[in-house]
């Protein structure tokens, strides 16, 4: 009886104290201000500069198509402690640095982070001086290094401090950032139903005084609208200088549940750590209660309801920044996501930014984060005991920096690995799934390929997801689907899913009624075949249930400084956006009226203005019943569509401006969208362009060639009749046009213009 009412006393007391107490448990000191850079640019000029975080001394070079710089960059800070931390633990917490930092605390080195796109932690309680100015220095290096992941890929990687970094001051005792630099509140969804929520919560605790602590362990659990649902708190002995591990079992009765873009219902979970009645520290995390599983015949299922997962995959970088994003760029690009309809992510080819996966919990995305074992045109993998080593602990710290949020349904391992005989990362593949098991028994493990079907690496993870081009790197469209097909009716036990599709395009390239460019170090990519390409990719991939996901590639262009493809050097410009994350593109709306229910109607062609045919086809995607067209205000009729896309073959031009114009109804309302064609009609433009640029010298030649051969033919003594006349027509004609070219020529030349200098020949 005694236990019970001081229980209740406690639970009591400690709630009442919990809303009172005076301070925070734990304070973050954002350190992004004032550093000074010195590094190198891609030309060799030394850099000297004051920087704010995030950077990146690649922002430009990479995105230019230049071999960016991959060296060494020097970070300086200097920090001022204030004495009122006398007494308390003190950390450094970085949130990404590329690839290899070596971090300094007053000349002493405290420790070296191998890995780009991970957070990482260091103490410095002992030596930081508190009341007293501190020098912090960062040696960062973007260099490759064959034991370290990525070995390559077909992407930036940017060096520098490019997400933010902060200053953790807490009590002795507290709840330990040192676990892999994760939040240290792991939560588990052991079970989730309708009916019963059952949350196992372990708690990473350090003891950093000189004697035993005895610790009260509060963990209490809010809805959406901050009422509380359930409490539990636990007694716990931390020996001194070690660690110890909380635990709480906490049951709710009919849960809200999580239900990704339908209902993306979110729970607070709040750990606090009481010495007797004082908070000394706490950890907020939300969390979304869902169960899922994937069928290989029916696909993805989100608390035991189907769910399509309509994807694209994104890089986190952006023009002129790089890698080096504000909270505003990540959530401009959420946005952008959001608006096209999208419901799940594969975060691709690394750890992305824990802003980034906060705001795919509260958007409902279902999430695909991955390591960067990644090869892309490369091996990929380099057969060391040390690559191993930095294998697992990338994706020992993706886990744990990440377990808790509920987007994450899928852990990837690999992305489009080569498997030889000799070398194989086939081994190292089956370690990293059974490490991910052992971590994080509750979600599935997958992985990307374009290996052969029967490779045996395709055949390693739960799911499984390929990269397939088909329409653009080689075969059509239509070739796809043939594959699924064989692949699903060869392994029907094994999910499968479409990791990357997608083709390039420039928002300055137009083509009408396109054929397939040549993908890669070609300068035309017209944006209309990328939206054929999706039109018919689409509905290859909606007509088969089986196909557990599938991540358009990709949803923003993205820099890889080899590339020189489109109309930009060091480009990848398959994005639905571009770089600038200003322009949407065709087939961005292809997606929005298939995936978002908003009433909408996109006329495509656009910014193709000037049309050299008196004829063009008409494009609308719409989600709406029916759509009327008009051009110069003149009914071009109305079309029904089963696709979504309307499509008016032949519309005749009028010479000058044409105004096209889509028109639809929604309920009461009218939605339009329209546009203006030119159609200049001077067909003799472009052949005249042509004669200038390939045609006029050869044609010189050959008239000079020729003149004296006609010459003597049209006045030869015994040549009469029609081949006298013929010859000496085509020598006067001749003479004509060369006279009059020279002419021409000299006019031209007072104004300082050589018509045969436009000549490539």
């Amino acid at each position: 009886m005694k236990t019970i009412v001081g229980t209740l006393f406690f639970t009591l007391l400690v709630f009442s104290l919990s809303n009172h107490v005076m301070g925070q448990p734990r304070f973050v000191e954002n350190m992004n201000n004032d550093w000074n850079f010195k590094g190198f640019s891609y030309l060799g000029d030394s850099i000297n500069e004051l920087v704010n975080l995030p950077h990146t001394w690649n922002s430009k070079d990479a995105q230019s198509g230049f071999e960016y710089y991959r060296g060494v960059g020097t970070y300086s800070k200097k920090l001022n402690i204030d004495k009122k931390y006398l007494g308390k633990r003190l950390f450094l917490k970085f949130e990404g640095v590329h690839t290899v930092a070596d971090v300094y605390l007053n000349g002493v080195h405290l420790g070296q982070h191998r890995g780009g796109y991970s957070a990482f932690v260091y103490e410095i309680t002992t030596l930081a001086k508190v009341g007293e100015e501190n020098s912090i220095v960062v040696k960062v290096d973007n260099l490759k290094h064959d034991d370290i992941l990525p070995l390559g890929g077909d992407f930036n990687q940017y060096g520098g401090i490019y997400r933010p970094v902060h200053l953790l001051v807490m009590e002795p005792v507290c709840i330990t950032p040192l676990d892999y630099a994760s939040p240290g509140v792991y939560i588990k969804q052991a079970k989730i139903t309708d009916a019963e929520a059952i949350l196992e919560i372990t708690d990473k605790l350090s003891n950093g005084s000189g004697k035993d602590e005895v610790v009260t362990v509060l963990t209490s659990m809010f809805d959406k609208e901050r009422n509380l649902v359930v409490r539990q708190n636990s007694d716990l002995t931390i020996p001194a200088g070690k660690d110890a591990d909380g635990q709480q079992k906490i049951i709710i009765a009919n849960p809200k549940l999580w239900n990704g873009t339908a209902s993306p219902y979110l729970y607070q979970v709040k750990v606090q750590l009481f010495s007797g009645a004082k908070l000394i520290d706490e950890v907020v995390q939300s969390i979304g209660l869902r169960s899922f599983n994937v069928d290989p015949e029916k696909g993805f299922f989100l608390n035991n309801n189907h769910l399509a997962l309509h994807g694209v995959s994104r890089h986190q970088d952006k023009k002129e920044k790089g890698s080096a994003l504000t909270e505003e760029d990540h959530r401009l690009d959420m946005q952008l996501i959001k608006e096209m309809g999208v419901n799940s992510l594969r975060l691709a080819h690394y750890q992305q930014s824990g802003y980034f996966y906060s705001l795919c919990d509260s958007a409902g995305m279902v999430v695909w984060a991955e390591i960067p074992f990644v090869g892309s045109m490369i091996g990929g993998y380099s057969n060391t005991p040390q690559f191993d080593e930095n294998a697992k602990q990338q994706l020992k710290e993706l886990i744990r920096q990440n377990y808790n949020h509920p987007s994450i349904c899928f852990w990837g391992v690999f992305n489009e690995l080569s498997n030889p005989k000799a070398g194989s990362p086939t081994p190292l593949v089956k370690e990293l799934v059974t490490l991910a098991k052992k971590e994080d028994p509750t979600r599935l493990v997958t992985a990307a390929s374009l290996l052969p079907d029967k490779d045996e690496l395709n055949f390693q993870t739960d799911v499984m997801a390929w990269n397939k081009y088909f329409g653009w790197y080689y075969g059509t469209p239509d070739d796809l689907g043939k594959w699924a097909d064989q692949f699903h009716k060869k392994y029907p036990r094994l999910p499968i899913a479409i990791s990357e599709y997608g083709a390039g395009a420039s928002i300055r390239q137009h083509e009408y009624r396109p054929v397939r460019p040549f993908p890669m170090f070609h300068p035309w990519h017209p944006e209309e075949w990328q939206a054929q390409y999706h039109e018919q990719s689409w509905k290859v991939i909606n007509e088969r249930p089986f196909i557990w996901g599938t991540f358009v590639w990709n949803m923003f262009d993205f820099s890889a400084d080899f590339r020189n493809e489109g109309d930009e050097a060091g480009m990848n410009d398959k994005g639905m956006v571009t770089y600038d994350r200003q322009t949407k593109k065709d087939a961005f709306y292809l997606y929005k009226v298939n995936w978002n229910p908003e009433p909408m109607i996109h006329l495509n062609d656009k910014r193709f203005k000037i049309h050299e045919n008196n004829e063009a086809d008409v494009t609308v995607y719409s989600n709406l019943a029916s759509v009327e067209l008009f051009v110069n205000e003149k009914p071009m009729g109305s079309l029904t569509s089963n696709d979504k896309i309307f499509r008016w073959k032949a519309v005749k031009l009028t010479k000058g401006n044409n105004r096209i114009k889509a028109v639809a109804k929604s309920n009461d309302k009218t939605i339009v969208d329209q546009c203006v064609w030119i159609y200049p009609a001077n067909g003799w433009i472009k052949p005249l362009i042509w004669f200038f640029r390939i045609g006029i010298i050869p044609f010189c030649v050959i008239c000079v060639i020729s003149l004296p051969f006609l010459f003597i033919q049209s006045f030869k003594r015994k040549r009469r009749g029609w081949p006298k006349f013929g010859f000496r027509f085509l020598f006067f004609v001749i003479a004509l046009i060369v006279i009059v070219l020279l002419v021409v020529n000299v006019i031209t030349m007072q104004n300082g213009v050589n018509i045969f200098e436009y000549s490539i020949l």
